[in-house]
């Protein structure tokens, strides 16, 4: 992919990955250029979700961001907090992560997904202005639907690395499962 053909994503919307009786609704900040480029969330090379997914047991193989179809088959499913493509999650706003989290809200109140999976707990904190939020499960509820924050799966967030990301996700793959 060319400079230029990442940049003609920015801004561009990427469809969610959501069908019906999800256990989890895995949710990132925004989408970056390579995913808004190819339509396939956490696409960047680089980026640890997809191998997090199947590291802690959410998916039995690993899945490539071109199968993200898949994920609704074992009751997952992606969206974002700010839809809007960028090249960085700090190009957005405070302002947008707000809007995005009371969308995001009525998306699950839509949805219905057991849990909401937050990752990144930093754009948690600002879209639903909870400052004091930590990684794991939040007391916050949306409707029926429980809020775990994740770490950030970008290759950015260097302090967590995939075992250490994987046993976080596999903490919350337990919850779900415990809920039936």
């Amino acid at each position: 992919m060319t400079p230029a053909e990442l940049e003609a994503a920015r801004d561009r919307l990427v469809p969610d990955v959501v069908g019906d009786g999800l256990r989890v609704l895995f949710c990132g900040i925004n989408p970056g250029l390579m995913t808004a480029a190819t339509g396939h969330h956490f696409a960047r090379p680089g980026n640890r979700f997809w191998p997090t997914l199947h590291a802690s047991g959410f998916t039995p193989r690993q899945l490539h961001p071109s199968e993200q179809s898949e994920l609704v088959r074992y009751g997952l499913g992606i969206t974002n907090v700010v839809a809007r493509a960028s090249a960085r999650a700090d190009e957005l706003s405070d302002q947008e992560y707000r809007e995005g989290g009371r969308i995001l809200e009525e998306k699950v109140l839509r949805l219905r997904p057991r849990w909401l999976a937050v990752a990144g707990v930093t754009a948690y904190r600002v879209a639903f202005g909870d400052k004091k939020a930590k990684i794991g499960p939040q007391t916050r509820t949306i409707g029926n639907t429980r809020i775990w924050a994740l770490p950030n799966p970008s290759g950015l967030n260097a302090h967590w690395t995939l075992a250490t990301m994987a046993e976080e996700y596999g903490r919350l793959r337990a919850a779900a499962e415990a809920d039936g």
